[in-house]
Parts: structure tokens; sequence; C-alpha cells
């Protein structure tokens, strides 16, 4: 249910080269440590097997958080701006130039290095602070998607379908913080994307600029973090998603003692605030798909736009589960059926020649999406890729379950009134039984309400340097720090850079990791 993003990697970046402080002549050299423990943790995590990468987000958010500071200071000091009341004088000797891995950009995009402004292998070179503070407030707000994402699949791992409902609205209110705190970096990137000039990448400004430069895909990103995050407030409180769940898990045992506990929820609450998450998917698509052509950057992957529609249209299929268990609830069955086959028109936009006459995937339709089903779990259990399809999965087996059950309920008054009564005293049982026809879904889908906010956006506040810390960086910078630094090459890259020698042995690594990516 979160989009599932890399953490990119970063070239050296020598800060002495590029800019010097004569008020503060450390502040260069130190701002440099930080990049390369920074650098140092993104190199580590992506040298990481898969199941070990969750281990590193800390470390990389600490690194980020450690970071910040000194770039927001050089970016001030360099408008003339004061630093936390302190003038710092800041002088550019040439321009700031780094290379950065563009995790939003398609794969032809980035195949050619060394052409229009693009680096090694994916990565492209980009010029100024501004632009360096962009990925790396980027790469922050990517760091908290991922532990959210981590956060999450305890929770849809079959064998803990079930925790505790404190220890799961904690774990579930936890990723929320994460995605909102999301949605406010990328709301601040909009601003300071739109201030910046086209000329961040290399090349004299003629490169294309990667869609992170691109103010257009950070409003898209910020619209997916609100309605995950909405999705996410609708989740603590449905019970529906746990029991589907715990009647997959092998290991439970709790069927044979008594049923599931369904607790009343607020329904049309639910649906409201499921309109309002469909609504910021499907604005983020919009974006997505026409950042390229207002600005001259990279298309957004095709990944990434597949993910904003997966995500609305399981957010408009939960509404209609919705409103159909507000309907079974009021009693009227047919309407609540009738909802249900519109959410899973919504969650499975299979062929019509699949289908048979109720609606139901038959033949080998039904065969590819049970492989489909299997692989997704199989990818929440080893923690791979999984969540590229926004949950639709999952709510169209929750779509299934209740169809299912409302259908089986009704088929079986009208059967039993048929076979041992008359047909006058039918119609007589009919009626009392409250049994309906099933009306078209069309009709109720133009008659949806108007989405429900429940979240705020919080804009991200730029932190800054401790006075404690502005006073040491008056001190002459250390020699040896600076040597040491100086040692610092680009010879060591993720395991997509890595090129074997000819008639090598392959790489440890990207074998072992291609190896657990096989399910």
């Amino acid at each position: 249910m979160i989009l599932p993003l890399s953490i990119p990697t970063t070239s050296p970046l020598a800060y002495p080269s590029h800019l010097t402080s004569p008020s503060h002549p450390s502040l260069p050299l130190t701002t440099q440590t930080q990049h390369a423990i920074l650098r140092s943790a993104l190199k580590a995590y992506a040298h990481a097997p898969t199941t070990q990468k969750p281990s590193h987000f800390t470390a990389i958010v600490s690194a980020l958080n450690n970071y910040i500071p000194y770039l927001f200071a050089f970016s001030a000091s360099l408008d003339g701006k004061p630093v936390n009341g302190e003038e710092v004088d800041v002088v550019l000797k040439q321009e700031v130039e780094c290379e950065w891995k563009s995790i939003l950009a398609t794969t032809n995009a980035l195949a050619w290095p060394k052409k229009s402004g693009r680096g090694k292998k994916g990565r492209v070179t980009l010029r100024g602070v501004d632009a360096e503070v962009v990925m790396v407030l980027t790469t922050l707000a990517t760091a908290h998607r991922l532990i959210a994402r981590e956060q999450l699949r305890r929770i849809f791992t079959a064998g803990n379908a079930f925790p505790e409902p404190e220890a799961r609205t904690k774990v579930i209110a936890g990723a929320m913080r994460g995605l909102l705190d999301a949605n406010g970096i990328h709301g601040y990137l909009v601003d300071l994307c739109a201030s910046m000039t086209p000329a961040g990448t290399g090349g004299e400004g003629k490169g294309i600029q990667p869609p992170e430069l691109c103010p257009g895909v950070h409003n898209g990103l910020a619209e997916i973090a609100m309605s995950e995050a909405t999705l996410l407030a609708v989740l603590k409180d449905d019970p529906y998603p746990a029991i589907v769940m715990q009647t997959r898990d092998k290991s439970d045992k709790e069927w044979m003692v008594k049923a599931p506990d369904i607790p009343k929820v607020r329904v049309h609450l639910f649906a409201r605030l499921c309109i309002a998450a469909g609504e910021h998917a499907g604005i983020a698509e919009a974006l997505f798909s026409s950042s390229h052509i207002a600005t001259k950057a990279m298309k957004v992957d095709e990944e990434i736009v597949d993910y904003s529609r997966n995500l609305k249209r399981t957010a408009r299929a939960k509404a209609c589960r919705f409103f159909g268990i507000d309907q079974e609830l009021s009693g009227e069955t047919g309407k609540a059926i009738a909802w249900l086959r519109a959410a899973r028109k919504e969650v499975e936009p299979v062929a019509i020649g699949s289908q048979d006459g109720k609606g139901w995937v038959k033949g080998w339709g039904k065969v590819k999406k049970g492989f489909e089903e299997k692989r997704e779990d199989r990818r929440i259990e080893k923690g791979g890729e999984w969540g590229s399809d926004a949950g639709r999965i999952e709510e169209g087996r929750v779509v299934e379950m209740l169809e299912r059950k409302w259908t089986k309920m009704n088929d079986t008054v009208s059967l039993i009134a048929t076979q041992f009564h008359t047909q006058l005293y039918v119609a007589e049982t009919l009626s009392q039984m409250n049994t309906q026809l099933i009306p078209p879904f069309e009709p109720l889908l133009a008659s949806m309400p108007s989405g429900r906010e429940i979240h705020s956006s919080t804009r991200y506040k730029a932190p800054e340097l401790d006075v404690d810390m502005i006073e040491r960086m008056r001190a002459p910078p250390d020699v040896d720090e600076a040597g040491a630094l100086a040692r610092d090459d680009d010879s060591s890259e993720d395991e997509a850079d890595i090129d074997g020698l000819p008639g090598a042995f392959p790489c440890g690594v990207a074998s072992r990791s291609a190896a657990q990516e096989y399910y």
C-alpha cells in the first residue's frame, strides 16, 4: 500500500574545492565530512542483501539529518541570509557539482551514460547547492516511506495477520506519521524546485533534468503520500483485511474455537475518506503523466504511474465496499451486492469473455489471478518489491469474500422458498425475508458523495545549525581530516554499477541479490 521506491546513491563531493568561508573556515570541510558519512551509509544500503536492507534505515536517516543543516547553512549564506541569527560569509569558487542516481526516471532515460548531463550508469550530474538540497530531501522522504513500508509488512504477512488491536494500531500510526512527514517534505520541495533555474543539470543547462527537480513530480508524490496516509487511517479500524489474511494463514487454529469478531465500523465515514484518497491518487496520476511536458525533464517511471493508477482503483473499491456494508446493515442486500460488484470492477479489470454469468473470473483468468496472489504473498514474506499493486489484490480478496457470502445468503433464501412452498407462499416469504433483485451498479457510482479529508499537510521546516556548532566552525580546518577525505574516491558503487572484468568470476553481490529476488 506504500509506493516501493529505492534509496539512491551519490558520488563524492569536495566542498572546499567549490566553496570557502572566510568567517567560518571549517564549514566547507565539516560539510564534506557529513556528505562522506551519508555516502557511506547509502553505499552500505546498496550493497546489503534485500533481507538486511531495513536494518540500514536508521543509519541513513541519522546521516541525512546531520548533513541537511549544513546544506541549508550554505544555501542561506549564498543568498545573503543569516544562519541562526549569525552572519556566515561564503564565497563561491565554482559551481557545486555532484552526481546522484535518479530513482524516479524511466530506465530508458538513464541507459546512456555521459550524455546530456548523465553520470555513471543511471546517475545524473547536478549543479548548484539547491539541487543538492532537493536530492537529499528526496532521499529523506524516500527513507520515511521505506520505514513505513517495513512496519506495514509485519501486518500484511500471513503469520501476523491478526495481532493485538493495540499493537496493530501502534504500527499503523507509526507508518502514518512517516507518510505525513514525506508529504511535508515533498510539499516543501514543490516550492524549492519552482524557484530553481532550469540549468540544474550538467551540459551547460542543455541536459534534460531528472524528475526529482520537477515541481509537478513532487506535487504528485505529496498527493500519493496523503492518499496512502488516508487509507491507513481507514485500515486502522477496518477488520475485513485482517480476517481475510487470517483465513489464508495455514497455522491459524482460531477457526476451530470461534468465528472472528467483526466490530461495527463507521462505514459511511470510511467510504468518504476512501473517496478522498482516490481523488489524491488521481491527481498524482495526472501529474506524473504530464510532468515532462511542462518542463524539460525525463519521464517518470511507468511503474510509478501504474502504482498511482492502482492506488486510485483500490481507494474507490474500498469506498464501494463500505457503501455496500452500509446497505447490508440497513437490510438492502441487493444494493449491497451491487456495490460489491462495482468494487470488483475497480480491482479486477479483466476481459469480458473471462467472466461467467455472475461476473466471477473463470478459466485461465482464474488460474492467472491465483498465481498473482501467491506471488505477492511470497514477496511480502521475503520483504522484496511487494505492494506494487497498491493493495489491489488484497482488496479484491475482501470484496470476493463478502460478495460470495452475501450472494449465497440471498440465493439460499430464494432456493428454499422455491423448493418447499407454493408459488403464492413464495411471494410472501420473499417479501418477509427482504430478498431483493440486484440492481446495476452504474447508477450507484453516479450517486457517490464527495470525499472527506482527515489529515492536514504540514510543510517541512528547514533545520538550522546550532549556535555552538556555528562557533566551532570559526576554528581552522583539520589538515589530517582533509587529507583523509581527499582519498575518498568513487571506486566502489552499488551492485547495479559494478561491471566484472572479462573472464573474471561474476560479482558475488550481484549474484546473491539476483538469487534472493527469484520467487
